[in-house]
This record gives structure tokens, sequence and C-alpha cells, in this order.
């Protein structure tokens, strides 16, 4: 049963997923942290939501069934480092794709190359360490809502604070209880994302 929850958990909580969540503080969270009108933050989440999720999850899944991987989990380091590098191509097109629609703000394609920059580093490390996708996104997640609280008085970030942290400490124990990662690379992968998003979101905010 344990191990099924920590299945579960895995697979919701998703690398590909913290686009979306990040996102979607930005718009709806922290209203205040960007200038887009309200009328059109929901299509905007939907379409960052489709190029950061489910495109890349649909490539993850055709590469699977044409036994380009062997499996969606990555076990091996060797298997990690193709998927990786198409998810990193196609997050540096999306954000070249917002960075040339002038008309929106530019948070967008700045947030999101901070996103990409941290999928970068992870697919770097993959040629030579098993560093944990999982912790990555869930660090940059972390750094996101702590650069927000310090920015925008009027968001209440304690209890978003504590949920993630939580849920960086449920998601890490699950990876390990699978036996995915050794404590090294849960904990690297954890302070990579933590350091380049808040790095970035800083940066974009100062």
């Amino acid at each position: 049963m344990v191990r099924i929850v920590a299945l579960v958990l895995s697979v919701v909580f998703q690398p590909l997923i913290m686009p979306t969540l990040v996102f979607g503080l930005l718009f709806f969270a922290v209203p205040q942290a960007t200038t887009l009108p309200e009328a059109i933050k929901l299509r905007l989440f939907y379409l960052v939501t489709v190029a950061t999720l489910f495109i890349p999850m649909v490539l993850l899944i055709g590469m699977r069934w044409s036994g380009l991987v062997r499996s969606l989990h990555f076990e091996e380091v060797k298997d990690r480092r193709i998927p990786f590098l198409v998810v990193t191509l196609f997050y540096l097109l999306t954000t070249l794709f917002l960075q040339q629609k002038s008309e929106l703000d530019p948070i967008l394609w700045q947030g999101m190359a901070v996103i990409t920059a941290a999928v970068a580093f992870l697919t770097a490390v993959t040629f030579f360490w098993k560093m944990s996708a999982h912790m990555t996104g869930l660090g940059g997640l972390l750094a996101v809502v702590w650069v927000m609280g310090s920015y925008f008085t009027s968001f209440s970030v304690v209890y978003l604070l504590l949920l993630s942290l939580g849920l960086a400490g449920i998601v890490a124990s699950a990876r390990l209880y699978l036996d995915a990662h050794r404590p090294a690379e849960v904990y690297g992968g954890l302070l990579v994302g933590f350091i380049i998003c808040w790095v970035g979101f800083t940066w974009i905010y100062s």
C-alpha cells in the first residue's frame, strides 16, 4: 500500500507539472505579479500547461512506445539523456515563442527562461549523475513561493510556503522509499532547483 502511494505521488507531482504550478501561482495566487489582464490569464495558463506538460508528456510516451526508452520511470542514467534533452529543447522553444509575443508581459518568457535554465542544468548533470528531477522541480517551486512572499507583501506566503515544504518532503520520501534515488541525488536536485529559480526570479523582480 505504501509503495502504491509513493508511486501515485511520483506520478502526480512529476517534474513536467512544475511550470504549470509556477504559472498558476503567478497568475492566480499572486495576481499583482504580472500586468496581464485578468481576462486572458486563464487562456495563457492553458497555453503554458499544454506547451510544458501535455505535449512533452505525449512525446515521452511516444518514445516509450517506440522503444527509444525502456521505461517512463527512467531508472538508469542513460535512459534519461534523450528524454531530458527533448524536454529541454521543447521548453527552450516555448520560451522563444513567448519572447516573440511582445504584447505579453515579459514575465512570461523570463519566468519560462528560468525554468528552462533549471531543466537544462538538470539535463547536463544527467550525463554523469542521476540527480532527482522531481526534487529539482519542487526546489524551483519552493524558490518561487519564497520570492513572491519577499516582493509582494499582500501575498500571504506562510501557508503556501509550508505547503510547498511539506510537499517537497513527502515527494522526497516517496522517491527514497521507491529506491529511485539516493539521498544525495534528492538533496542535490532540491538545492539546484531552489538556487536557480531563486536567483532567476529575484533577478526578474529586482
